[in-house]
């Protein structure tokens, strides 16, 4: 999960969608390999991304004479595609695969159009439990199977080594608290220099909340009740990792406060902040940069550095045609195997979708040119719970990140805030 943000407005328009107008033509109820079969596959992609993946459907094809691939970005950027998809819902007329954005999969399950590979994917050959958990969770809302994963990422502490030398703070360890985050952040803080010791956005956006969540788990809290319909982010736990926060930008001073989420990556690179919490993305910028970075697990709890993941998904839907349904599935678990991913995800710089491709050429190749990246593979390991993949987690995100914000800059206490997001999220939560 790159940043992004997301209309909320599309929830309401999918569950309207469900269950209006058929499937976009109909086809075959039994399969036959052999049958010339054309998929529509829908990217979200930029313009480079595009050509690697029109490349690989290329090689697909060859491999498969009667099956035609057309590959298009769906819409002009990635947020748009729910929406595009809400409308193709309605219409009848909509893709076989599509890029999502995870925190939109309970959404698109609800729909009624996608398919269910429950069982599909407990064939050996798929390697389904090589996936991260996180990963798979997040492929199966309402214990549906729903697609592959197409993205696997998590936050890590990223750390400016020059401007630790200058003030001879020790660099970080996998083993940091978050105490000894607090006091490096401030020695590290510059006021005179604008030097800050960290950041953190208040954009109110899911930047803002999902780098929450890791506090929140780390201290025994939960973001919903165990039937998903209640929020319970606003805990003692809650409570606890936002008042640490709010000590730290409030009191400490030591918080660049990016009222954007697009501000404080440039400016770690920049060595204008000493340590951001982030993700893999970033490697690529920093070493245009030339910054001299290292990379370390989350500071922990109680010798817990859990972090989040967030996943996005090649979900498939279901158009009627058995052809095109065995297809699209043959397709994703290709592109999704250790070879297919190492020409996608790794040529990108994105992390690998298995384990398995850490014995291959291309993973060599690509933990050189992204230095650090090893150790965010192996965090990995540490995302061992998935964001809420409940119909309403877009509205309740946005009101967690607005009392994030709101505690961040000193207009709430904690409590109030999250209270306060509680209530609001009550709704979104229960299907309304």
């Amino acid at each position: 999960m790159r940043r992004r943000t997301v209309a909320a407005l599309v929830a309401a328009i999918i569950l309207a969608a469900a269950g209006c107008g058929g499937p976009s033509q109909e086809g075959p109820r039994t399969v036959d390999p052999q049958a010339k079969v054309k998929l529509t596959w829908w990217s979200g992609q930029t313009a480079d991304a595009q050509k690697i993946l029109e490349g690989l459907a290329a090689k697909f094809t060859q491999q498969h004479p009667n099956v035609t691939i057309e590959v298009t970005s769906g819409a002009s950027t990635t947020d748009e595609l729910l929406q595009k998809l809400s409308a193709g819902f309605a219409s009848g007329v909509y893709p076989d695969i599509s890029y999502a954005f995870g925190s939109w999969a309970s959404q698109l399950q609800e729909s009624g159009k996608t398919l269910d590979l429950t069982e599909k994917v407990k064939d050996p050959a798929v390697g389904w439990a090589e996936f991260p958990e996180s990963a798979r969770t997040t492929a199966t809302p309402n214990g549906q199977v729903i697609g592959f994963p197409a993205l696997v990422d998590n936050l890590a502490l990223l750390y400016n080594k020059t401007l630790f030398d200058a003030k001879r703070v020790p660099y970080p360890t996998d083993d940091w608290t978050w105490d000894d985050f607090r006091a490096a952040a401030r020695k590290l803080t510059d006021p005179a220099e604008k030097i800050y010791g960290t950041a953190y956005s208040v954009s109110a956006s899911e930047d803002t909340t999902w780098h929450f969540w890791p506090l929140l788990w780390q201290r025994g809290g939960s973001i919903l009740s165990q039937d998903g319909k209640q929020a319970a982010f606003n805990s003692q736990a809650g409570v606890d990792a936002l008042e640490f926060l709010r000590a730290m930008a409030v009191d400490d001073k030591s918080v660049y406060l990016d009222q954007t989420d697009e501000r404080y990556a440039p400016l770690f690179g920049d060595g204008r902040i000493a340590m951001i919490i982030n993700g893999p993305w970033s490697l690529l910028e920093l070493k245009e940069k030339k910054t001299d970075y290292g990379v370390a697990f989350l500071p922990g709890t109680n010798g817990d550095h859990q972090t989040v993941s967030g996943p996005d998904l090649w979900t498939l839907f279901d158009n009627g045609d058995a052809n095109r349904a065995y297809w699209s599935f043959e397709l994703m678990k290709w592109l999704t195997s250790a070879e297919g991913d190492a020409q996608w995800n790794l040529a990108q710089g994105n992390l690998p979708l298995r384990a398995s491709e850490t014995s291959l050429p291309e993973y060599q190749t690509y933990i050189k040119e992204y230095p650090g990246v090893e150790k965010i593979v192996a965090n990995l390991a540490n995302a061992k719970q998935a964001r809420p993949t409940v119909s309403g987690y877009v509205e309740m995100s946005r009101y967690v990140g607005e009392a994030i914000a709101k505690a961040l800059q000193g207009a709430a206490t904690p409590k109030a805030a999250l209270d306060e997001a509680a209530t609001k999220s009550r709704q979104a939560l229960a299907g309304g």
